[in-house]
């Protein structure tokens, strides 16, 4: 897990992990939580609530893609016993009570030889998922009461089992926050292993905010491309290695596709705008 300067949401997610019932005889959890410089009192509220988990403070510009590069580089040097899995948690996620075992069941189904991702959702709309591809778009993937096959997967609820961690690696470093996962995901497909969405939703969390960063309106059109290009959404170099590795013969198409449309959509709302 990441977090930085949501303390009640952490405690939240970590909670609610924490009360996981009807797992295999046996099963223990850890906890590797990497901290991004939090100043309202994150890092020492989890050590007080949870005194079992691992807690690595780093500085600010620690975002997502590595501080779970982190995390995961703490569960494999903790040196206590090789695990069986890897859990990714996003911060904001609520686990259903038996969501861990209804992902270890599904794995388990699978001979532990492919990614299981958990859905999950918020006022009974799916707001992350598995992703499958069409066309240029990834399109959530909707439980149906069976595993569900995917192309890739958003972060927020993602079991692996040891030897396919130990196969695809972490996140890669070019992806500091954003396309990580995703990325992840397609290394994963390119590498013959499968990924299924479990059978049923595992938990609640909130949609990202829809008009956020360069769709913001009334910021003009240098400010939204500035955003654009920030690390927080498709910063050039790695949006580029992100394309050149899944697009094919499409990627400068796709490079540039997303920086015109930026541009497209600013001058419109500037043209339109009192």
């Amino acid at each position: 897990m990441t977090s930085h300067n949501r303390c009640a949401t952490t405690l939240a997610a970590l909670d609610a992990l924490a009360a996981q019932r009807g797992l295999p005889r046996g099963t223990s959890v850890r906890v590797h939580l990497v901290d991004a410089g939090s100043t309202d009192g994150t890092p020492d509220a989890v050590r007080r609530a949870h005194p079992g988990a691992q807690v690595t403070v780093v500085g600010p510009d620690v975002f997502w893609g590595h501080g779970m590069r982190l995390a995961s580089r703490n569960s494999r040097a903790a040196g206590i016993h090789e695990p069986t899995h890897q859990l990714w948690l996003g911060h904001d996620v609520r686990l259903a009570p038996d969501a861990l075992a209804h992902l270890l069941r599904a794995s388990r189904g699978f001979e532990d030889t492919a990614v299981v991702v958990g859905a999950v959702r918020h006022d009974g709309v799916t707001t992350h998922s598995g992703r499958r591809l069409r066309g240029r778009a990834l399109v959530l993937v909707e439980p149906t009461g069976r595993p569900e096959p995917c192309d890739t997967y958003d972060g927020r609820v993602v079991l692996l089992p040891w030897a396919v961690r130990e196969r695809v690696g972490d996140i890669d470093k070019v992806f500091r926050h954003g396309m990580g996962d995703h990325d992840h995901g397609l290394r994963a497909r390119h590498a013959g292993i499968a990924a299924y969405v479990a059978p049923r939703h595992v938990g609640d969390c909130p949609p990202d905010p829809l008009l956020r960063g360069s769709r913001e309106p009334g910021i003009g059109v240098r400010e939204a491309l500035r955003r654009r290009v920030s690390q927080r959404e498709l910063p050039v170099r790695q949006w580029w290695v992100y394309c050149g590795r899944h697009a094919g013969v499409r990627a400068p198409v796709l490079m540039v596709s997303p920086y015109v449309v930026t541009v497209a959509r600013a001058l419109a709302a500037s043209r339109t705008s009192p």
